[in-house]
């Protein structure tokens, strides 16, 4: 952090004496204001519910900014990195702060790969869930259980641990998700094979049987791959931030990454394509694109509780960097399998022209994002709703460790603990229960 010549001063109308604040600059993006003496001096805190105007950490892993359409992984623009590398050179680069040369990268790879199996007591660990379990309910289960088979990686404050770790939540990851999957629908376990790259690796252990040979598409694994990419890591959001609060405290890797699983479940974060897939199937059954315009008139309709989902994001205020790739990514998948007259996939793209021309969608800027695209693309690859947020999870544990091992190292990180505005019942005393 970069300290600026400027300061910014506080003044109180209540006579309380005024205070400076240092300000600080970051590389990119706005200054920020050094607020930590602030109760210390004043008796008072700021108010920032859901901490949308304050700076939790410094980091030098990811920026976005929303107004531009900008996604930078370590300075690297998110276009240049899914069209120019695989998914393991980007985890490479999340986690070292460099792409790798191809010495690294060729290191990289096969680290990762042979550790892609898992212990086989996983499997009875798996088998003690329902077989109609939500995939998230499992892999929260699966991720925090590896704790209890890896124990010889889990002191978050070794740096060798931290590696350990890294290299294998990235590496069975895959494998657990595919496990969760097989289980749900009742097929054998299919274990990685070492001679496939990652994403077509994930692709075999998801949809081959004992009973014959599976051939990876090319085109569909590098959609995957992108999906990967695409999802790897976008700054401080609610999961990233819950790991590393959970991370804060100490406690082991493959716990914290656990947190962040369970807090991209919710509906609000990871499980967004999932909603636009749920929306474009409730559409179908309504009528599909026959009755597309009745949609549309709802969802304009302020007295509707009808919601579009998979269009507009938080952040991006302009067009989200990320769902222009994966638009082109969608179309070369439906083109590949031969999709583009399937009704569903008929839906979506007529959804997708109305977003993009009609002017309540272009006036709002709620254009198809990542979320609605990547759901199309994976519903495309055979793979169920139900999974699409455990694939997220797959893609941002990276994401994850790289926040983690980056605070673990940042001398000024503190067990995480917020304030508060307290608006209950002030001091008072306990009567007799007959008094009450």
């Amino acid at each position: 952090m970069t300290p600026s010549d400027v300061k910014a001063t506080l003044s109180f109308s209540d006579g309380s004496p005024s205070m400076e604040l240092p300000l600080y600059k970051g590389s990119i993006g706005p200054d920020v204001i050094d607020i930590r003496k602030l109760y210390a001096q004043t008796g008072k805190f700021t108010y920032d519910p859901g901490f949308l105007s304050t700076a939790s950490c410094n980091s030098t892993i990811t920026y976005i900014d929303g107004d531009k359409g900008q996604l930078l992984y370590r300075g690297y623009p998110i276009e240049q990195l899914a069209t120019g590398c695989d998914f393991l050179e980007v985890c490479y680069l999340l986690l070292n702060g460099e792409l790798p040369q191809q010495a690294e990268r060729d290191d990289f790879v096969k680290t990762i790969t042979y550790h892609t199996m898992v212990n086989e007591q996983m499997q009875f660990f798996l088998r003690g869930f329902r077989r109609d379990a939500h995939p998230m309910a499992v892999m929260t289960g699966l991720v925090g259980a590896l704790s209890a088979f890896y124990h010889d990686s889990t002191d978050i404050h070794n740096a060798q641990h931290r590696t350990i770790a890294a290299h294998r939540l990235i590496a069975k990851m895959p494998t657990l998700v595919a496990m969760a999957y097989k289980y749900g629908v009742g097929q054998p376990f299919i274990y990685p094979k070492n001679d496939l790259s990652y994403s077509a690796n994930f692709m075999r252990m998801m949809f081959a049987t004992p009973c014959e040979e599976y051939v990876p598409n090319p085109v569909l694994v590098r959609a995957l791959d992108r999906i990967f990419i695409l999802h790897a890591d976008h700054e401080q959001n609610a999961s990233t931030s819950t790991v590393r609060l959970c991370g804060s405290s100490g406690t082991n890797p493959f716990a914290a990454i656990a947190a962040g699983v369970a807090c991209l479940w919710g509906p609000a974060h990871g499980g967004a394509n999932e909603a636009a897939l749920n929306m474009l199937e409730e559409i179908q059954r309504n009528g599909g694109v026959e009755k597309i315009g009745e949609f549309i008139k709802q969802v304009k309709d302020k007295n509707s509780s009808v919601k579009l989902m998979g269009f507009g994001h938080r952040v991006y205020k302009n067009y989200d960097p990320r769902a222009k790739l994966m638009r082109e990514t969608c179309h070369e998948v439906l083109q590949e399998l031969g999709l583009q007259n399937d009704p569903m996939f008929k839906l979506a793209m007529a959804l997708e022209k109305i977003a993009l021309e009609d002017d309540y969608f272009v006036s709002r800027k709620l254009y198809p994002n990542v979320d609605f695209y990547s759901g199309i693309v994976q519903r495309a690859l055979g793979i169920p709703v139900s999974l699409f947020t455990a694939i997220f999870a797959l893609a941002r544990t990276v994401g994850w460790i790289a926040q983690l091992n980056e605070m673990i190292g940042d001398a000024e990180y503190k067990i995480g603990r917020p304030r508060q505005l307290f608006v209950g019942s002030p001091v008072r005393d306990v009567k007799p229960i007959a008094e009450r």
